[in-house]
C-alpha cells in the first residue's frame, strides 16, 4: 500500500509483513516419574513432621523449681546436640494432667509419641550431673533423678543414613527396572512409559544420508523403479498432470547381500524428504498391543513430516501370513502388529504423501493382503548380479583400493558366478589384507585370486596333519571329479583342482566355470550329477572301498534327484506334476499318497544308480587318465586347466563358457571361483540352488 511521506510530500512504499503464526515452542513433555517424585517427596516430609522433635525448651530453674524438686521427673536423657549438651526430660504419665503442663502441650501432645516434654540446655556432661546433684542435695539419695547419658548422631546424619539412603537406593532400583522393561523405547531415555513410541530413525535435512544412486552398481532396473518415486516427490506435478499418482509402496525382493538396504540407504540421500528407517523386529515387543502402537506413532510422525518415507527393513518380521502356525484362542501380537499396518498403509482414513519402501528375501512367506496393489504397489526384484553387474560393482569396490595396472574387473565379473554385491565386497577387502601381509606395494590379480579361495573354501589349512593314505584318497577323490568333468559333454569346464585342505572340513576341492543360465535340461543336470559322483567312483575303483569324503556330494545329488522327480516332473513314470510348496500350503502334510511317495523313491534310487554306473564305465575307460592326474595333484596340490589339458589333452567338446564369450580369450589358467557348499555345511532347501551342479569337494 501507498503512504504520504509528511515530510517531502512524495509517496513511499511500505512493505506489509504478513502475519506469519509464530510455530509453536514445544514445552517440557509431561512425564509421570515427577508424580512419583512428588509423592515420594510428600512421603519424606510427612515422615519428617511426624517424627520431628516438638518438645519445647525450658530454663533450668524453672525445671528445678516446678518438675525436679515436686518429684514429676521420671527420667532425664542426656547427649551432645552440636556444642553444648542437651537434657530430654520426661515427666511421669499421672502428672502430665497438671495444669501447669498446659502450656508445654502441642498437637502431637508432649512432642512425638512417648517423647520428652521439655529440655534443657547444659555446658557439659559433668556440669550437668554437678546441677543435679546440687538441686537434690536434700532429697534422699536412693530417691535422686540422675541423668542418663547416650551418644547419639547429629540430626542430619541421621536422618541421611536411615531415611534419605534407603529411599534414593529404590528409587535408582526403580529406574533401573523400569528402563530395563521399556526395553530402549524411543524417547525419554527409553522408559517404560514410551514404550510404544516408534523407534524408527528419522533422516532429514540436518541428518542426511551421503549414499546416493552412483554408490549402487549392477542394479539398474531396480534403480530406476526407486528413482521414478524420488523423482515423483520432487516433482509432482509431472506425474499428477498427466492423471497419475504417486505409488504408495515399494517391496524390494532379493536374495541376502544383493543390495535391498543399499538401495534404500541411496533413496535416503537422493531424496531430499524425511527418511524413516526401521526394522521389522522394532515392531515387536513382549508387552500386549505394543507393536500395533508404534505402527500407529510411526505413521502418526509421518503425517506430521509428509511428504516423506519409511523404509522398514527385514518386513517379514511383521508381515508374515496371518492364520498359519498361531496358537488356538491365543492373542497374536505380530497380526495385530500387521493389522494396524495394513489398516495405517491404505485404510478408510490414511492421507496421502507416505510413501512406503520395505525389504525381505522371504517373499513367500508374506501376507497377501500386504502384498496387493494399494500398499505395496510395486515389488522389485533385486537378484544375483549378472556379469555386467558384477563388473560394475567390482568396478565400485575397486576405487578405495591401491590395485596393480592388470587388476581386470571384467576378469574378476567373469571369475565370480553367482557371487552378489556382499561377497564382491568381501572379495576386494580380502585382497587388500592379502596384499598387505606380504607387504606388498599394491594389490594384484594373485591377491584376488587368493580371496575368491578364501572366500568360497575357507581358511587354507596349511598346518593341518593329513595321513600320506588320507591324502592319496583325497587325491583320486578330486582327480575323479576333473576326469568326469572333462568327458561328459554338458557338465562344466574345469578349472582348477586342490587338495590343499581348506574351511572347518574340506580336505580338498574342485572348481568349475558353469554358464551362466536360467534354463536346465536333463541332459546337463544328469551330467553334472555323475560328475558330482566322480569322487565315490574313483574311491571304489582305485581302492575298492569307499570313504566318507562323499558326503557333501551324495547329499547336493539326493536333493536334484528329487527335485527332478517331485518339481520339474522330469520322471516319465511320476509324470508331469510338481509338489514344490514354498508357502506351506499343504501345512506339512504330502500332497501324494504313500504308493507314490514309494514310486517316488524307487525312481530317486534308480536315476542315482544309472548315474554311478555311467560314472564308473566313464573312469574304467579313463583309468590311464586318473591315475597320471591323481600322481599330479599330489606332486604339486594344484592343478590348473592348462595342467590338464597337458595330461588329458584338449576337451573333446567345443563349448565356449560364458567366460570365453565376456572376456574374448580361451584358455585362461587363472582359477575360476565357484560358490562351494561345505561339506556338511550350507545346506540349503531352495531349488534353484540345487539345479546348478557344477561344485565339488571332498
Amino acid at each position: 500500500m501507498k503512504e504520504k511521506d509528511n515530510n517531502n510530500g512524495k509517496p513511499k512504499l511500505i512493505k506489509r509483513i504478513p502475519n506469519i503464526p509464530k510455530k509453536p515452542q514445544k514445552g517440557s513433555k509431561f512425564n509421570i516419574f515427577w508424580v512419583y517424585a512428588a509423592i515420594i517427596i510428600g512421603l519424606i516430609l510427612v515422615q519428617f513432621l511426624i517424627s520431628s522433635d516438638s518438645s519445647k525448651p525450658i530454663a533450668y530453674r524453672t525445671f528445678e523449681t516446678e518438675m525436679l524438686l515436686p518429684g514429676d521427673v521420671e527420667k532425664i536423657v542426656a547427649y551432645k546436640y552440636e556444642d553444648l549438651v542437651r537434657a530430654d526430660v520426661f515427666i511421669k504419665k499421672d502428672r502430665l494432667k497438671d495444669p501447669k503442663y498446659a502450656p508445654y502441650k502441642n498437637k502431637n501432645n508432649f512432642g512425638a509419641a512417648d517423647g520428652p516434654t521439655v529440655y534443657f540446655n547444659s555446658g557439659s556432661m559433668d556440669g550437668l550431673d554437678n546441677q543435679l546433684r546440687e538441686s537434690q542435695k536434700d532429697i534422699p539419695e536412693d530417691q535422686r533423678i540422675a541423668a542418663v547419658k547416650e551418644t547419639r548422631q547429629s540430626t542430619l546424619n541421621s536422618w541421611f543414613f536411615t531415611i534419605i539412603v534407603p529411599v534414593l537406593l529404590f528409587i535408582g532400583f526403580w529406574i533401573f527396572i523400569m528402563r530395563r522393561m521399556g526395553g530402549g523405547a524411543g524417547g525419554g531415555g527409553g522408559q517404560i512409559f514410551n514404550i510404544g513410541k516408534s523407534k524408527a530413525t528419522l533422516f532429514d535435512k540436518e541428518s542426511q544420508v551421503n549414499v546416493t544412486f552412483n554408490d549402487v552398481a549392477g542394479l539398474e532396473e531396480a534403480k530406476q523403479e526407486v528413482m521414478e518415486i524420488v523423482d515423483f516427490l520432487k516433482n509432482p506435478k509431472k506425474y499428477t498432470n498427466l492423471g497419475g499418482k504417486i505409488p504408495k509402496g515399494a517391496l524390494l525382493v532379493g536374495s541376502p547381500g544383493t543390495g535391498k538396504t543399499l538401495l534404500a540407504k541411496a533413496v535416503a540421500g537422493e531424496a531430499q524428504v524425511p527418511f524413516f528407517s526401521l526394522s521389522g523386529s522394532d515392531f515387536v515387543e513382549m508387552f500386549v498391543g505394543v507393536g500395533a502402537s508404534r505402527v500407529r506413532d510411526l505413521f502418526k510422525q509421518a503425517k506430521d513430516k509428509a511428504p516423506c518415507i519409511i523404509f522398514i527393513d527385514e518386513v517379514d518380521a511383521i508381515g508374515r501370513a496371518r492364520g498359519k502356525n498361531s496358537m488356538m484362542g491365543g492373542n497374536d501380537e505380530r497380526e495385530n502388529t500387521l493389522n494396524q499396518l495394513l489398516v495405517e498403509m491404505d485404510g478408510f482414513g490414511t492421507d496421502s504423501g507416505i510413501i512406503i519402501l520395505a525389504a525381505t528375501n522371504r517373499p513367500d512367506v508374506l501376507d497377501s493382503a500386504l502384498l496387493r496393489p494399494g500398499r505395496f504397489d510395486r515389488q522389485i526384484s533385486i537378484d544375483k548380479p549378472d556379469l555386467v553387474g558384477r563388473e560394475q560393482i567390482f568396478k565400485v569396490h575397486l576405487k578405495p583400493i591401491k590395485t596393480a595396472e592388470v587388476v581386470d574387473a571384467k576378469k574378476l565379473s567373469a571369475q565370480t558366478p553367482g557371487f552378489a554385491g556382499a561377497e564382491i565386497a568381501n572379495v576386494c577387502n580380502e585382497a587388500a589384507l592379502i596384499a598387505a601381509r606380504r607387504n606388498k606395494e599394491n594389490v594384484d590379480m594373485q591377491d584376488f585370486q587368493d580371496a575368491i579361495d578364501r572366500v568360497i573354501g575357507g581358511l587354507e589349512k596349511k598346518n593341518k596333519i593329513i595321513s600320506p593314505e588320507e591324502k592319496r584318497i583325497v587325491a583320486y577323490h578330486e582327480a575323479g571329479h576333473a576326469i568326469a568333468g572333462w568327458f561328459l559333454e554338458h557338465a562344466d569346464p574345469l578349472v582348477k583342482v586342490s587338495i590343499v585342505p581348506r574351511g572347518v572340513a574340506a580336505l580338498g576341492y574342485a572348481q568349475y566355470l558353469p554358464k551362466e543360465q536360467f534354463l536346465y535340461t536333463t541332459e546337463q543336470l544328469l551330467d553334472g550329477m555323475c560328475m558330482t559322483l566322480g569322487g565315490r567312483v574313483a574311491e571304489d575303483i582305485v581302492f575298492g572301498k569307499i570313504s566318507t569324503g562323499a558326503q557333501n556330494d551324495l547329499e547336493r545329488i539326493t536333493k536334484l534327484s528329487y527335485a527332478m522327480v517331485t518339481i520339474y516332473g522330469m520322471n516319465t513314470n511320476i509324470g508331469n506334476v510338481s509338489f514344490h510348496d514354498p508357502q506351506n500350503e499343504y501345512n506339512f502334510s504330502k500332497p501324494y499318497s504313500d504308493k507314490t511317495a514309494e514310486m517316488i523313491d524307487q525312481e530317486v534310487r534308480a536315476i542315482i544308480a544309472n548315474a554311478y554306473e555311467t560314472t564308473k564305465k566313464l573312469l574304467t575307460d579313463k583309468r590311464e587318465g586318473l591315475e597320471k592326474l591323481a600322481q599330479k595333484l599330489l606332486e604339486k596340490e594344484i592343478l590348473f586347466q592348462t595342467d590338464l589339458e597337458e595330461i588329458l589333452g584338449k576337451r573333446p567338446f567345443d563349448n565356449r563358457t560364458t567366460y570365453d564369450e565376456f572376456v574374448n580369450g580361451t584358455g585362461d589358467q587363472t582359477p575360476a571361483a565357484e560358490g562351494l557348499i561345505h561339506e556338511g555345511v550350507g545346506e540349503t532347501t531352495d531349488p534353484t540352488a540345487i539345479i546348478n551342479p557344477a561344485k565339488s569337494e571332498s
